[in-house]
């Protein structure tokens, strides 16, 4: 079992366990040595991070860490997560390192791994690592003491490689698109790549102080950038969470879309493309029952995996499928990414509208959603809800009420102190009742 880890790296409040300086430098070591088994040969690794305060701190120490144990290290400044995963395969890197909490807000943070290859750890490996962090690690000799260096045109270079997914002589021209970058790490890259494919660029989000990243912004609360849509009457809203890789569309009349409707989208249109490869979408237990019975109405198949991108990622390895994500918004397109990216699935989403010359409410309502709610509730250090008498009691019965209507799913965050609780049911009613029974039950366990 993993004590550290979780579902999406290491993540927490900023300066206390285990988001401190001090961690972070013993991590930094025990990567280091784990992906320096080879004594031999020139090792080096990638370090990426978002527009958070904390940041710094944590660049820092981690770059000490794996410095210490004779890895090379190369600071790319803020950039999307997806960047550093290109970054580890482009440059030969032996580790790629991203230190970001993702959609959190700025007092969280947190340190996500990618391998030679590019694609995010496994769970035996980050067991390993765990355990070397426990034990501690010897450091290099002090002649074999790494050096660290700055990369100045890791922006560009993703830039670059997000446009080259789309058709060399696809523009998107008469395109009016608001583009919410979340004040993070696409803050810049974004509008850009948008502008350079010859769009009309409305920018929300895009003046981080290390302390307003997905404040009142981002794929998470979409407000404002729904409003800018309307007030300035653009063609599509797309918003990027902190660290880029998930997005949610907003259509012409402000509605929001989710990533099952983008998956939907795409899933279809790769189809009938004969560019889907497995005929199947590869998406987690989150994703919409809707969502099921629209691929299956299409002849193609819906693969669930547990929640992360990573774990999506690793069934679509297993399968050799190519195109997966999340209901959040992680969107995977394995022939041209290592994981989730949400500007590169926002511009397949604008491709979409100009090959088609659809509007985005066309594009962004592909299946009738089953009601579906989710309610979190928040648990204290220490505490373990779920394990309580009267909360499995209610489980059980709220599944016995549901059964052959709908389905339940409850677990516990990988990336925040928070229980989930979600059920989907066609009878509004009944899925209310069983969610707030549900979670009447954890908060009294909670206390």
């Amino acid at each position: 079992m993993r004590k550290l880890f979780g579902t999406d790296g290491v993540r927490g409040t900023a300066n206390t366990h285990p988001m401190t300086a001090e961690m972070a430098l013993r991590i930094g070591a025990a990567v280091g040595r784990y992906f320096r088994r080879d004594a031999s040969g020139v090792h080096r690794v990638v370090i990426g991070k978002d527009t958070r305060l904390s940041g710094y701190m944590l660049e820092n120490a981690l770059t000490a860490g794996l410095t210490s144990t004779g890895m090379n290290v190369l600071l790319l400044g803020p950039v999307p997560t997806p960047a550093v995963g290109l970054m580890t395969r482009s440059m030969r890197a032996d580790l790629g390192v991203m230190i970001s909490a993702s959609h959190n807000p700025a007092i969280d943070n947190g340190i996500k791994f990618f391998g030679p290859d590019g694609f995010k750890l496994s769970d035996q490996a980050e067991i390993d690592i765990e355990r070397l962090i426990e034990e501690g690690v010897s450091p290099a000799q002090a002649q074999n003491i790494g050096r660290a260096r700055r990369v100045d045109d890791a922006r560009f270079r993703y830039g670059e490689r997000v446009k080259s997914s789309l058709p060399r002589d696809l523009r998107l021209g008469g395109l009016k698109v608001v583009i919410d970058c979340a004040n993070g790490a696409a803050h810049r890259t974004a509008p850009e790549v948008l502008w350079e494919l010859g769009a009309d660029v409305i920018p929300v989000g895009t003046a981080p102080d290390g302390k307003n990243i997905n404040l009142d912004c981002g794929s998470t609360q979409p407000r404002v950038a729904a409003e800018t849509v309307v007030s300035h009457g653009a063609d599509v809203g797309i918003c990027l969470d902190g660290d880029a890789d998930r997005v949610v569309v907003i259509d012409e009349t402000g509605t929001v879309a989710d990533g099952d409707q983008l998956m939907a989208l795409l899933a279809s249109s790769w189809s009938r493309a004969d560019q889907l490869k497995g005929g199947a979408l590869v998406a987690t237990v989150m994703s919409n029952l809707g969502l099921e019975r629209y691929l299956a109405g299409q002849g193609l198949r819906l693969e669930r995996t547990a929640v992360g991108d990573r774990y999506v990622v690793e069934r679509m390895r297993e399968g050799g499928f190519n195109l997966g994500g999340e209901q959040s918004g992680h969107i995977v397109m394995s022939d041209y990414a290592t994981t989730g990216d949400g500007l590169m699935a926002g511009l397949h989403f604008l491709a979409e509208m100009v090959q088609t010359g659809k509007k985005a409410s066309e594009l962004s309502r592909q299946f009738e959603t089953v009601p579906q709610l989710l309610k979190n509730v928040r648990f204290g250090a220490g505490q373990a809800p779920l394990e309580a008498a009267s909360v499995q009691s209610a489980i059980s019965d709220a599944e016995a009420r549901l059964n052959g209507q709908g389905r339940l799913l409850i677990r516990k965050s990988g990336t925040e102190p928070l229980i989930r609780v979600m059920a989907e049911c066609e009878d509004s009613a009944l899925l209310n009742q069983v969610v707030d029974g549900i979670v009447a039950e954890v908060e009294a366990a909670t206390g």
